[in-house]
């Protein structure tokens, strides 16, 4: 018995042996909840509650992306509705037809299918195509380049220090452009690192001054 439910309720792409587990568990519990004293046929019982139990498996434990749980159970009416229909038709049924199945709207099947493809997560090591050499879906996906940020700040810093005195312009360009120690800068200028700390701070302050009472001119 379970291992026929867990063929028929058997999707694509999942193990055939994870799912006859999951039957096995259920009909564990249709065991231990029967009650003989009901006069049920314990078949009557242990079917629905072995389904169920398959049912909360490929609801709670397969998707990999979580959805919400009334679209998650419609995802699964619709693929077994598809399976259905394309056996009696003889290929795949339409949007229209599956709502027409089910009595839900277009739409709430379109949302269903889609959501369906969170049930599995692919790897961001697998490969795009199925040749030997080819890129994988990592290597294809974007990344964050700061370069024009860095660009834009560096114009912004020469805007704004074009306030300072040529020796004051300089220091700062070598400690945030050219990022010296101030140790280095005081050995290429030949002041001490003191000097150089005193004159980054007081240029820091001049600049800060100029920035907020140009956004104020703003």
């Amino acid at each position: 018995m379970a291992r026929s439910l867990a063929a028929r309720y058997r999707r694509p792409g999942e193990p055939f042996d994870d799912v006859f587990q999951v039957a096995c568990i259920g009909l564990v519990k249709a065991i231990d909840r029967y009650d003989l004293s009901r006069g049920r046929a314990f078949s009557s019982f242990a079917v629905p509650t072995i389904a169920g139990e398959i049912k909360r498996y490929y609801r709670d434990k397969t998707w990999a992306v979580r959805v919400p749980r009334d679209v998650q159970e419609l995802a699964v009416a619709v693929d077994r509705a598809a399976r259905e229909l394309e056996t009696e038709l003889g290929r795949k049924p339409t949007v229209v037809q599956l709502a027409e199945r089910l009595m839900v709207s277009d739409e709430d099947v379109l949302e269903a299918l889609h959501a369906a493809h969170g049930r599995r997560a692919t790897s961001l090591d697998a490969p795009v195509t199925q040749e030997d050499d080819s890129t994988s879906l990592g290597d294809a996906m974007g990344t964050h380049d700061d370069g024009f940020d860095r660009a834009e700040q560096r114009a912004e810093l020469e805007r704004l220090t074009a306030i300072l005195p040529r020796r004051e312009r300089r220091i700062v360009a070598l400690r945030f452009q050219e990022d010296l120690t101030q140790e280095q800068i005081g050995r290429l200028i030949g002041l001490s690192q003191m000097q150089i700390s005193r004159i980054l701070r007081q240029a820091i302050i001049k600049l800060r001054a100029h920035a907020i009472h140009q956004s104020r001119m703003a």
